[in-house]
């Protein structure tokens, strides 16, 4: 029997998730607060993207991840038996009958935007953060194509660039005045009389006065959002996920806050290919909000797995361990003596935590895979830094990575810098 079609629900759910009331504790002199994530913006815009009426995949994955999977009743006890699928069998739900559960919180809110013009994104921002309760926090997803401006070449690592110090003096040369409209003093390549010299054949990533488009490009800044659209929101916590070619120009806000520091979780600023063409992005969507919200699902796609190369235990073995390697990433990062208090403050919050954790899993798994070694821009970072016991090169993150390898006959994918023992009972599943 294979794993096709078995999967873990994208929603939060008590029987598979932790609970929330067993969360590891923080120290309090490191968490000085403990947030809860009470809204959400979720706004995704990809040209031919799949999408159901306004609603893209991307956004589907995050806007079902904010939510509390029915549990209790809705659930056999552990005991129960299996499906064909592999799931756990339930019994007949009554569809008359109400399905919230009342056992669980209730859910965050949720706004969903579709291409949505500057203003119209400034003003839903704020109006949520007028609302936002003192312990709440909000959480900005946004998936787009950057635009051009600078580069970052695709050769050797990636480094080479300081790209900080770029963004910071395009945030002080960037001029918002008062009928809304923005100006900046840096030349575009549409202004310069050498285009070649800022931009070059074969690169990844424009920045400099990069942005994320949300509609026709011929629409100019009407539907773009700069890093300095979001500075005047930072009054409030704010919980950030960029999915875009031009993620990096947002690590700007990192340290221009007006009031409270941003969590900032970035994408990658080129996202290795997952399927034979370019049409796969498309079809199922990015790569880092896979990662973000299915991470099993994320790393078979990165291998070119499929569900039917997949045996059913096997599948459920790696999920498995998974959960324990995101516990273990959970655990150290709550027992840290230097983990930085923006994280410390969110790891409380069930949903947050999980974000955090599976971005610690995918960082991981592309620092070390073989296609995408040292090769820093296909790598996520985060803003601020993490602690060191999470970083992708020490020996718990490695085992990580290895354990799932092994069960997909895929140890060879990955550069491990030290030998790494594997546990007697990890073998190998997939169907050759």
């Amino acid at each position: 029997m294979n794993a096709r079609g078995l999967s873990r629900p994208l929603r939060y759910s008590l029987v598979l998730d932790p609970h929330p009331d067993v969360l590891p504790h923080v120290a309090a002199p490191v968490a000085r607060k403990n947030l809860r994530l009470r809204d959400a913006v979720l706004s995704s815009y990809h040209h031919n993207e799949v999408k159901f009426s306004e609603l893209t995949l991307d956004t589907f994955r995050m806007l079902q991840c904010l939510e509390w999977e029915p549990s209790g009743s809705f659930y056999p006890s552990a005991g129960g038996k299996s499906g064909q699928n592999g799931a756990l069998a339930s019994s007949p739900i009554n569809h008359s009958q109400d399905i919230a559960d009342p056992t669980l919180p209730p859910n965050p809110r949720k706004a969903v935007l579709y291409r949505p013009s500057l203003t119209h994104f400034i003003a839903v921002l704020a109006t949520i953060c007028e609302e936002l309760p003192p312990d709440g926090v909000l959480l900005v997803y946004l998936s787009a194509s950057g635009t051009t401006g600078h580069t970052l070449s695709l050769s050797g690592s990636g480094t080479g660039i300081n790209t900080a110090e770029n963004i910071t003096r395009d945030f002080q040369s960037h001029t918002i005045h008062s009928d809304g409209t923005s100006t900046s003093s840096m030349s575009s390549p549409s202004n310069s009389p050498n285009p070649s010299a800022s931009q070059k054949k074969g690169d990844c990533i424009s920045y400099h006065t990069g942005c994320l488009q949300f509609g026709n490009r011929g629409s100019g800044g009407l539907n773009c959002i700069y890093p300095s659209d979001l500075i005047p929101f930072t009054r409030r916590p704010l919980f950030i996920i960029i999915e875009s070619d031009a993620s990096e120009v947002f690590k700007a806000i990192s340290g221009a806050e007006k009031g409270e520091r941003a969590a900032l979780l970035l994408s990658p600023n080129c996202s290795f290919p997952i399927g034979s063409s370019d049409a796969s992005r498309h079809s199922v969507g990015s790569l880092f909000t896979i990662f973000l919200t299915a991470p099993l699902q994320a790393f078979c796609l990165l291998l070119g797995i499929s569900g039917s190369d997949i045996e059913m235990d096997t599948y459920k073995h790696a999920e498995s361990l998974l959960s324990s390697s995101l516990n273990d990433w959970g655990l150290k990062l709550a027992t840290s003596d230097n983990v930085d208090p923006v994280w410390a403050q969110i790891l409380g919050d069930p949903f947050l935590r999980r974000f955090l954790l599976r971005f610690i899993f995918c960082r991981a798994v592309l620092t070390l895979f073989v296609q995408t070694y040292n090769k820093e821009e296909f790598h996520p970072e985060c803003m601020p830094a993490l602690p060191d016991a999470v970083s992708p090169r020490t020996s718990a993150s490695q085992t990580a990575v290895v354990q799932l390898a092994k069960l997909f006959h895929a140890t060879k994918r990955f550069v491990f810098t030290e030998a790494i023992p594997l546990p007697d009972h990890i073998s190998s599943g997939t169907r050759s």
